[in-house]
């Protein structure tokens, strides 16, 4: 039973598109799908179709997020939509109701769940993998490909991602590996955008707003106003300005905005300082867009939200001017908020309340923010290292929210003119649409280490040959392995079907042989079959099983070919069945025969009308002995008493055929034997050389190393071995663990690490000593260096967990709020690891005390999950 797609519309507002009915026809038909499509363009609608399908197939579906902001909302959503007892949520955060029809949850969790083969997969049809672009991310991308790869066979996949350029070739990957996957894409926005560039001009009454584009191409005249401010040398030979060009001010762009009644409007600037400083601009200029009424629901939404924040934190947070701000219609939103500031500029921006949010690239990703205008002050932006020029997805990504469906006719994306950026380059990304994945695919040790736990060697490295990655740079290997893949599979269904309850159907095939040696060869060493089947002649009448067809046919044409004789054949109902010497398990006996028509023309209606009048008139031989049967000289054997001998014997023999054929792959594969599993075969060496295999199995520091899933996996299993964390008290442990987790970004050095006690500040020193080591292993072995420990968060991470208020831990340091919450999670995510997977239970104690010190106060209210209101959707 399908779901109602009446139903669909309905709910939605809107008529399905053209690509949303393409994608459920090919998940009605069994495919899975890959949706590339602009963002708010209804990518989510086949997601739900998906699990709605899975509800009326009485099984289970599994919707993927790559943040917890997104999984938080989509569980919301789906409660929302088939109510809360069969929605659940599994977060590093949250465990509710796992055992659900329908479950939210991280792309890692379900990754954990495949590599220990969890019951929660045997009921499972289809899984929704959300911004299935992600598999580019450095660090996380992988997590899809080991997703995609390893998922059951028998489960459809359906995967979002905004618009790539390189669609087809990533669902043909998936084809490859999985199995029919439809390619879905989608360029055309459901909210058209138009493209502005907005100019400052001291010679004229107010800056110029152009249209970036004029008929698809670059506007020329406001490419004539950016050459006249171009550099001109001088009389005295230093450069001078033409034209007094200048970048509009964030209080121009606001004012310009309101104006044209282009609000609201998400600014993009790529730095939170920066965010910050333009919302508190804004409000220091007396600028106000919001009414009474809309200011007093503001403080409502500001009441329930911070509810939970006690009074003196949310000073340090800047509550105040935060709270200000938002009353007068403004709102900085990135990383370093916490996550309940950040949900309350949300939810005002949803409702319409904020007029202008000031965001960094954060906000591209993340829960559904759509605006009418997108800004974007700069087209460059600084990654912790260097600058880097928007790449076309990013830009891609960010003017996506431009545009409410339903609300707006027309979404406008703006940029503002930069010295530094002629405006033919602004234009070049404007028109740009290529977005092209990449594969950042390899084998880490905590995969490498659950391969050995649950794969072969081969298998290891056939898994890792039918990457994305081995197929960006390889595909013929990746298609010989997906072949393997198959022609294993159906090897065992075969071998299963050969099996007889009455005896050794192998050891009946091997008497059958030596009885056939032992009869005198014809025609110089044929077998018994080649030579019956040669034999045969137009007319002859035979009983074959060819696929479903089991009956009776007359010869029509016999022809010696290179591989054998070829037949062609005629069933009593007409239907043309060409067979060969392989259709045959024992020689064919004739069990009648009549002359064909004159003239022979086999293709004609009334030729063969005759042909099948006189093939039923025929009176039949005896056939004999049923094929498999025994001849008088020979002793019976137990099987031949087997109801489903024919059948079994007909297995048997295509298994032996597919066994050769996979021998002759398997020789293929290895004459070119690919990157990756070079690659993972060096990460085996170290992890030999370090006592974490033992031959093709792993020691008990292997069996950690596979259950430690983070990104310094072995540097943190090597100090659980080295005993640097036991006998530790909870704020000490959280402390040195914090050095795993923490990664200073600024461009200024980090200040001096700080520990309680010359014993931890020693075993930290180990653990970088053991770091060192540990890279120096990498780097002989050709492989990625892990990042090093920094000790950085260690202070912060003692004190919270000895119990000082979240005022008195972030006071003094250069930290913000949303980088201490943040920080503070994902050690806690470490710590509860240590507390199920440490050797020793005192250190797993100890981890998850730690954990539970750890969580509380202004973390605990960021991990909260508001259960009450079950029916509000972000969308």
């Amino acid at each position: 039973m399908r779901p109602d797609r009446e139903e669909l519309t309905a709910r939605y507002g809107f008529a399905l598109d053209r690509f949303q009915v393409e994608a459920l026809d090919a998940l009605d038909a069994g495919q899975s799908v890959l949706v590339a499509a602009p963002t708010g363009s209804g990518k989510t609608v086949v997601a739900e179709y998906a699990v709605a399908c899975a509800l009326a197939d009485g099984t289970r579906a599994f919707y993927t997020a790559p943040i917890k902001a997104l999984s938080n909302q989509k569980f919301h959503d789906l409660r929302a939509l088939h109510g809360p007892d069969r929605v659940g949520l599994l977060t590093g955060d949250h465990s509710i109701n796992g055992d659900a029809d329908i479950v939210v949850m991280t792309t890692e969790v379900l990754r954990n769940m495949i590599y220990s083969a969890s019951p929660a997969l045997h009921r499972l049809s289809h899984v929704v993998l959300d911004e299935v672009h992600f598999l580019q991310d450095a660090y996380r991308g992988p997590v899809w490909e080991e997703v995609i790869i390893h998922t059951p066979p028998s489960v459809r996949l359906v995967c979002l991602s905004a618009t790539v350029s390189n669609a087809d070739e990533l669902a043909a990957w998936i084809s490859t590996v999985r199995g029919p996957t439809a390619a879905i894409v989608e360029d055309r926005r459901p909210v058209r955008l138009e493209q502005l560039y907005f100019v400052g001009d001291r010679s004229a009454e107010r800056p110029h707003l152009l249209p970036t584009l004029v008929d698809g191409r670059p506007n020329v005249e406001a490419n004539r106003l950016d050459d006249t401010a171009s550099l001109r040398p001088g009389p005295n030979g230093r450069p001078r300005r033409r034209r007094p060009l200048y970048t509009p001010s964030r209080l121009d762009v606001v004012s310009r905005l309101a104006q044209d009644d282009l609000l609201p409007a998400i600014c993009f600037i790529f730095s939170r300082n920066q965010c910050d400083e333009a919302a508190q601009s804004c409000v220091d200029a007396g600028l106000k867009l919001t009414t009474q009424i809309e200011r007093r629901r503001i403080r409502e939404l500001v009441d329930e939200h911070l509810a939970g924040i006690p009074t003196r934190d949310l000073a340090v947070l800047g509550a105040s001017a935060f709270t200000t701000a938002l009353e007068a219609g403004f709102a900085p939103h990135h990383a370093g908020l916490v996550p309940a500031f950040k949900e309350t500029v949300e939810a005002c921006f949803v409702e319409g309340l904020v007029k202008v949010v000031f965001a960094t690239e954060t906000l591209a990703v993340g829960i559904n923010m759509p605006a009418r205008t997108v800004v974007i002050e700069k087209l460059s932006k600084f990654t912790g290292e260097q600058h880097t020029f928007l790449t076309p997805g990013e830009y891609t990504q960010l003017t996506g929210r431009a545009g409410r469906r339903g609300m707006d006719p027309i979404g406008h994306a703006i940029v503002l003119w930069s010295p530094f950026v002629p405006f033919d380059q602004v234009a070049a990304l404007a028109m740009s649409r290529e977005f092209h994945l990449r594969s950042v695919f390899r084998p880490t040790f905590n995969m490498a280490a659950n391969l050995v736990r649950t794969s072969s060697r081969e298998e290891a490295r056939r898994l890792l040959t039918l990457s994305f990655a081995q197929y960006q740079s390889d595909r013929d290997i990746v298609k010989l392995e997906a072949r393997l893949e198959r022609r294993r599979r159906h090897l065992a269904e075969l071998r299963d079907a050969a099996v007889s309850p009455f005896g050794d159907i192998d050891e009946y095939r091997a008497l059958m042989t030596t009885t056939k040696a032992a009869t005198p060869a014809v025609r110089g060493g044929d077998s018994a079959v080649a030579h019956a089947v040669s034999r045969l002649r137009p007319g002859d009448v035979l009983y074959v099983e060819q696929g479903r067809y089991a009956g009776r046919v007359v010869v029509l044409t016999v022809a010696q070919r290179k591989g054998g004789t070829k037949l062609s054949t005629l069933t009593p109902t007409r239907q043309a069945i060409a067979l060969n010497d392989a259709d045959f398990t024992e020689p064919p006996r004739v069990l009648g025969h009549f002359d064909l028509p004159v003239p022979f023309a086999p293709n004609r209606q009334g030729f063969q009308r005759e042909v099948a009048r006189q093939l039923d008139k025929v009176r039949l031989a005896p056939r004999g002995p049923r094929p498999g049967g025994r001849s008088s000289d020979r002793p019976r054997h137990p099987v031949e008493a087997d109801p489903d001998l024919k059948e079994r014997m007909k297995a048997a023999a295509q298994a032996e055929r597919i066994a050769g054929e996979i021998e002759s792959l398997t020789e293929r594969v290895g004459g070119r034997s690919g990157s990756l599993a070079r690659e993972l075969d060096r990460v085996l060496d170290v992890l030999e050389a370090r006592g974490y295999l033992d031959g093709w199995k792993l020691t008990a520091a292997g069996e950690q190393l596979a259950r430690t899933f983070h990104e310094c996996d072995i540097l943190i299993v090597e100090a659980v071995r080295a005993g640097l964390l036991d006998h530790l008290d909870p704020a000490d442990l959280a402390a040195l663990v914090s050095v795993f987790v923490y990664e200073h970004r600024s461009p200024e050095p980090p200040p001096a690490p700080w520990f309680p006690s010359a014993a931890l500040r020693r075993r930290w020193e180990r653990i970088w000593e053991i770091s060192e080591d540990l890279r120096a292993a990498e780097e002989a072995a050709g492989l990625p260096l892990h990042r090093p420990p920094d000790a950085t968060f260690a202070a912060i991470a003692h004190a919270w967990a000895a119990g000082q208020g979240f005022a008195d831990v972030v006071e003094d340091e250069s930290l913000s709020g949303g980088d201490f919450v943040r920080t503070t999670k994902l050690l806690i995510d470490l710590l509860s690891q240590l507390a199920t997977n440490a050797p020793h239970a005192a250190l797993r104690r100890t981890a998850s005390e730690a954990a539970d010190r750890l969580l509380r106060g202004v973390v605990a209210s960021s991990s909260a999950l508001d259960l009450d209101d079950d029916t509000e959707s972000a969308t």
